[in-house]
């Protein structure tokens, strides 16, 4: 299969989806379909009828298999961080969520395969997600609310992580499979994955397939440019002590080592039109929380998570519908704080979600969809920093989706009604919330591979458990949170702008922003404290949030299979309370980033520089956050081209050791990012 590689941000990306295993695609439904004579590519995430990437009209980035194993970090947070929108709540080696627009934890849901993570991460940022990118094939997400398919808590955003732990299609082989090794200098990190996909018995149009996946990840402290305090942080301490820099952390970051691993047994029945899987899956995670001291005793997490999956599909019409779709998870979460030896908090999580998708028949020039989605969670924090008390959430929806294709213009719309009900064991106290999301756009397409887009939406979120019912100490945000019991629906209303070219020289992808709340809730800082740690009250207050996301590959160079590219990207994002009310706290810095790429059927160099600004639009209890210029390079070698999917990947991130903090981090003032990373890999597929 030809590849067409476009790099982005100094990786590459596929126009047309190069597939470099028999068994890449997540579902049968999904594969790529011939257009025109390239590979189109969908995005699964958009809607239950997948779309064509040019066709989604909000932000959106879909990571490929080639460039995920380019980007590939230690958690999901940071190996996203960097693409045009999306930073990370960066808390060490172990724990880092995407952050979205400036928008993170209850608004931004992280799936597996359609399906919640079912985890704790959502509740602080030194919880992590439950999934290791490691045996993912692709992730794809969606920049901006994403109510109406996935619930209240997608209104800023999804990211969808997609594996093979369910086979959906019969392979073209009767046994594939994929493995990785990687290495990586800053922290003496160590990783490897492998995944097996056999046809066990069966034809060509029905057989039963068997999944098995595992990955393990071993990292020490890791190494930082210089002290942990940034120097913001020391100047405002220098008063207090004479020398700041005589008892800081230097040069490495104690306890920030994790000891990760892993893996999924699945097994599938898969016929013309029809397919059935379930799989089992363990996560087993051990990290230390640096700046997160329990007196002299260092904090590490212990995380335990076994969770069932199931997947069906059904092309078979019935009423009005011509397919349905069936989706479940349940999970059952552990994770277990330890102060040295001593056991500190210990935080539980059983939670299922099912959704159901039905799709409509096409009536002339109308498609659509509809479906209903349950989730339930039981969540329990027992110990020093039961934060939040005992909690039941069941949350259900009932949603459609309708496309009118007007040629060359097509109408969308779509609606959500959402009830969440949140029941506090203790106190015997529930809340119950109804909410309505309504969303139209329209797009026209001037070209065949150009679009313009204008889309709208209102969407509502519900107040999670923490909001409502918080009080108690939470070490890692260094505040006694308290929750509010009579906060309201937080409402919003967004208008974005899309721009989109593809051709085979330019690609270039705008978006254009702007976000209203009404009843925004936030943590209010009061500047009193309670055992040290300063009070934050959950309260509600209108604020805005606007930006814009660019992403441009100009490919200056082709000739007999040598292709040179420039890429240029950048976002800005800025929030703020209504009526000058004073920005909102961390909120991603300004970047840029500019990259060249030269590649060849068994050659790929790339390098790029990242500009991040300095952060000086700040609410009132932070401080600024220096910004930074890092450099990176990567040269990949394919021994084989494209007669054998072997791949060896020398790369250098961060090459000058710039310190970089992210000021979307609690701890950007004490922790820096890791310094100078030299990183190894090799992956070999057949």
């Amino acid at each position: 299969m030809k590849r067409f590689p476009f790099p982005v941000l100094g990786q590459t990306l596929f126009l047309g989806m190069a597939l470099s295993s028999p068994a890449f695609a997540d579902v049968q439904d999904d594969q790529p379909r011939m257009h025109d004579h390239e590979i189109e590519e969908l995005f699964v995430t958009a809607a239950p009828h997948s779309k064509a990437r040019l066709d989604v009209l909000q932000g959106n980035s879909l990571i490929g298999l080639d460039e995920l194993e380019q980007r590939m970090e230690a958690t999901i947070g940071e190996t996203l961080s960097g693409i045009p929108g999306i930073s990370s709540s960066f808390f060490g080696s172990g724990a880092s969520r995407p952050i979205i627009r400036g928008l993170g934890g209850g608004r931004i849901r992280i799936l597996i395969n359609g399906i919640g993570s079912i985890d704790a991460s959502g509740t602080s940022p030194d919880h992590s997600v439950a999934a290791d990118p490691l045996t993912a094939m692709r992730i794809e997400i969606l920049r901006g609310a994403s109510t109406l398919l996935y619930g209240s808590n997608a209104v800023g955003g999804v990211v969808n992580i997609i594996d093979e732990r369910i086979p959906s299609f019969i392979p073209a082989d009767p046994l594939s499979g994929r493995a990785r090794l990687g290495f990586g200098s800053v922290a003496d990190d160590y990783s490897g994955a492998a995944s097996l996909t056999a046809k066990v018995s069966g034809t060509d149009d029905k057989a039963l397939i068997l999944h098995l996946d595992g990955y393990f990840r071993n990292s020490g402290n890791f190494d930082i440019p210089g002290y942990a305090e940034s120097s913001v942080f020391h100047a405002q301490e220098v008063t207090q002590e004479e020398d700041g820099h005589e008892e800081e952390t230097f040069g490495s970051v104690e306890n920030s080592d994790v000891d990760n691993k892993g893996g999924s047994v699945g097994i599938s029945w898969v016929q013309d039109g029809a397919m059935l899987g379930v799989s089992y899956g363990v996560n087993d995670s051990n990290y230390g929380v640096p700046g997160h001291d329990h007196g002299d005793q260092a904090v590490r997490i212990d995380l335990d998570q076994k969770r069932f999956d199931l997947k069906g599909n059904l092309e078979k019409s019935f009423l009005f519908f011509e397919e349905s779709r069936l989706r479940f998870g349940y999970a059952d979460y552990q994770h277990t704080e330890l102060e040295g030896t001593e056991i500190g908090t210990v935080f539980t999580n059983e939670g299922w979600e099912g959704r159901i998708e039905f799709i409509q028949k096409g009536i002339g020039n109308i498609n659509g969809s509809m479906g209903l989605q349950i989730r339930s969670r039981d969540f329990e924090a027992i110990g020093d920093e039961a934060f939040v008390p005992p909690t039941h959430t069941l949350q259900w929806g009932i949603f459609a989706v309708e496309k009118i294709s007007l040629d060359p213009v097509t109408l969308e719309f779509g609606a959500r009604f959402d009830h969440q009900s949140v029941d506090n064991k203790t106190l015997n106290q529930k809340r119950n919330f109804d909410s309505l999301s309504l969303s139209a756009g329209a797009a026209i397409h001037p070209t065949a591979t150009s679009l313009m887009g204008l889309s709208i939406s209102r969407t509502e979120r519900a107040p999670t458990a923490q909001e409502l019912f918080s009080n108690g100490p939470h070490l890692a945000t260094s505040a006694f949170e308290k929750g509010n019991s009579d906060l309201t629906e937080e409402k919003a209303t967004s208008i974005e702008l899309t721009l989109k070219q593809e051709t085979d020289w330019f690609s270039a992808r705008l978006n254009i922003f702007h976000t209203w709340y009404n009843d925004f809730i936030y943590e209010y800082f009061t500047g009193l404290q309670n055992g040290g740690l300063n009070i934050l009250e959950f309260r509600q207050r209108d604020a805005r949030f606007y930006g814009a996301e660019l992403e441009t590959t100009t490919q200056i160079y082709a000739t007999g299979g040598h292709r040179l590219a420039i890429n240029i990207s950048g976002d800005i994002i800025r929030a703020k309370f209504s009526n000058n009310g004073g920005n909102l706290p961390r909120i991603p810095a300004n970047s840029a980033t500019f990259g060249l790429a030269y590649s060849t059927a068994k050659l790929e160099v790339s390098g790029d520089i990242r500009l991040v600004s300095d952060q000086t639009n700040i609410a009132a209890e932070e401080l600024m956050t220096e910004g930074y210029t890092e450099i990176n390079m990567g040269l990949s070698w394919r021994p084989r081209g494209e007669d054998q999917d072997l791949t060896l990947r020398l790369q250098g991130k961060n090459l000058t050791n710039a310190e970089r903090r992210q000021h979307t981090s609690f701890l950007k003032d004490l922790l820096p990012m890791p310094g100078r990373n030299i990183k190894l890999s090799v992956t070999y597929g057949f």
